[in-house]
């Protein structure tokens, strides 16, 4: 078969994350679709109340949530089974669905790809579907299906951090953004912006009584989707004007409200998990010309810090983050340069528009290993994967 015979067929699968989700929806399959490939986007659209994907072939899946996952995983085993073969790679995004890998994946000349979203293991502590005794041993089998991973799949790697827990070397393709080709000089209002999915782990409570502590003073605007844990403390709160809480918005619509806010928001509890992982948030406010007011996690310390661009305060000081939210609002000078310094520093390091080439390169390079024809496909550089 030629080079040019057919553009690069993908299989996209997830039942965890919503279909919306920016790395997978606004990045990575965007940029596929940019590109000319042919893709097929599998996921929970009706449990989540999402549209299907312009030019995307999509297919509507279970979703796999708490306890209930073993018919989202059988639901997704049987059109792995049925479509692997018509596809030149098969794109994972969620841990469980290595259990839906066809055994001759390889043998049909298709790349299955884990894209390895977060630290598995230690994210099992935040999960309060499973029982604390058993916590410990459901890492012990993370840790398991990872080195099985290994062997039978490809892997991709969303954070340098990863890199140290698998045995071998694999491709990384950040949590990058894209940024505005112009500094975004929107006039500043007296508002603070958080964006993302809330919940408690992400500060969800912490907002809550910020939003309480400035309300006279300072807007907190909450932007994304909340869990049942903590849904009511913010329906309340916004009930009583403590909070702006505008719950799911649309990727582009949700980047379109941090313009001009004072401050992006990132109050991320001391877990695991988040201790090597750089919240994408973190980013999209520096992107998009804001400060950050963030907790010391680590990586999101690191970002910050090394940018000049905001304020670090310590867990769950809900007084400490009101006191950043004044200064920046009472030194606009200051505020003004933080926010100029981090959106220099995201532009240079941390832009989708560069990595999304390499992306592209590293599963066209997995689909040539794996035994499809080789390609030459426009917007494409060969990556490197291991």
């Amino acid at each position: 078969m030629s080079p040019h015979e057919h553009a690069v067929r993908v299989l996209v699968v997830t039942v965890v994350h919503d279909p919306a989700d920016a790395r997978i929806r606004h990045r990575q399959i965007a940029a596929m679709v940019e590109a000319g490939w042919d893709v097929t986007y599998a996921a929970p659209f009706t449990a989540y109340g999402r549209e299907p994907v312009a030019g995307v072939t999509a297919v509507d899946l279970p979703r796999a949530a708490g306890r209930r996952r073993l018919g989202a995983v059988r639901a997704a085993r049987r059109l792995l089974a049925a479509r692997t073969a018509d596809v030149d790679v098969v794109l994972l995004h969620d841990p469980d669905l290595l259990l839906a890998v066809p055994r001759r994946a390889r043998r049909r000349g298709t790349a299955v790809v884990w894209d390895v979203h977060e630290d598995t293991a230690a994210a099992v502590t935040m999960r309060g579907w499973i029982p604390g005794p058993l916590r410990s041993l459901a890492a012990w089998g993370v840790r398991r299906a990872e080195r099985w991973a290994e062997r039978h799949v490809d892997l991709v790697l969303a954070e340098p951090g990863y890199v140290a827990r698998f045995a071998r070397p694999h491709p990384v393709v950040p949590n990058s953004v894209r940024v505005p080709a112009a500094f975004p000089d929107a006039p500043v209002q007296d508002r603070v912006v958080y964006l993302g999915k809330l919940t408690a782990a992400r500060g969800a409570r912490e907002l809550v009584a910020l939003g309480a502590a400035l309300a006279s003073e300072v807007t907190v605007e909450l932007v994304g989707p909340a869990t049942g844990e903590v849904a009511d403390e913010l329906a309340a709160a916004a009930g009583r004007g403590d909070v702006d809480w505008a719950g799911f918005v649309p990727n582009d619509a949700a980047l379109a409200r941090l313009d001009g806010a004072l401050a992006g928001l990132s109050l991320l509890h001391d877990e695991p998990n988040y201790a090597h992982s750089q919240p994408t948030k973190v980013f999209e406010y520096m992107a998009h010309g804001l400060p950050v007011v963030t907790t010391p996690n680590p990586a999101s310390v690191q970002v910050v810090e090394s940018a000049g661009a905001g304020l670090v305060v310590p867990f769950g000081d809900v007084a400490a983050a009101a006191a950043a939210v004044r200064r920046l609002r009472d030194d606009r000078p200051e505020r003004d340069a933080m926010a100029r310094r981090g959106y220099d520093d995201v532009r240079q390091h941390h832009d989708w528009g560069a990595d999304r080439v390499a992306f592209l390169g590293i599963l066209d390079q997995f689909a040539h290993r794996a035994g499809s024809p080789s390609r030459d496909v426009p917007g494409t550089t060969p990556g490197n994967p291991a």
